[in-house]
């Protein structure tokens, strides 16, 4: 297995097949990326109030969004970079509003599915470090996603 995913459901509201769903996703992703083999990611869905406050907290945006990842092997500054291949390589959390999740998938007339896999896909991306700060950037990101969805299947 290329990735092992760990789901942490706060909000008891995740069905099984949907957990499928993502770990399916991101198997895809990570097959498409190179990733290495054994490399470990979490997957956390929270309510509004609990993504606001991670927001909050780390950001400095007091709002709701609908995920948040954050990278375990960006370098800090004055942060040495360890330095062996069999270590398994720890990616990162991706946290998901899944209330934010019900509200955009309606809001984009698609399926409930189709978001949240969505949603799972961008924040593995900014794992792997892609970002959107840029149009450049942007393109590569959002055409990189469409890819991933499009090969799975999950289309709008």
């Amino acid at each position: 297995m290329r990735l092992e995913i760990d789901f942490n459901d706060e909000i008891g509201e995740v069905k099984e097949e949907e957990c499928t769903l993502v770990r399916e996703l991101l198997f895809l992703a990570a097959e498409k990326e190179g990733v290495k083999e054994g490399t470990e990611v979490s997957i956390t869905f929270v309510d509004n109030d609990r993504i606001q406050e991670i927001n909050r907290e780390y950001r400095d945006k007091d709002q709701p969004t609908d995920v948040i990842s954050f990278a375990m092997e960006e370098m800090g500054e004055g942060e040495i970079a360890i330095i062996g291949d069999d270590i398994p390589k720890l990616l990162g959390d991706i946290i998901i509003s899944i209330p934010r999740t019900r509200e955009q998938a309606e809001d984009y007339g698609h399926s409930f599915a189709r978001e949240l896999g969505f949603l799972a896909v961008h924040g593995f991306l900014h794992l792997l470090g892609y970002d959107h700060m840029t149009k450049e950037d942007e393109s590569k990101m959002f055409s990189r996603q469409k890819e991933i969805l499009e090969a799975y299947g999950l289309e709008r």
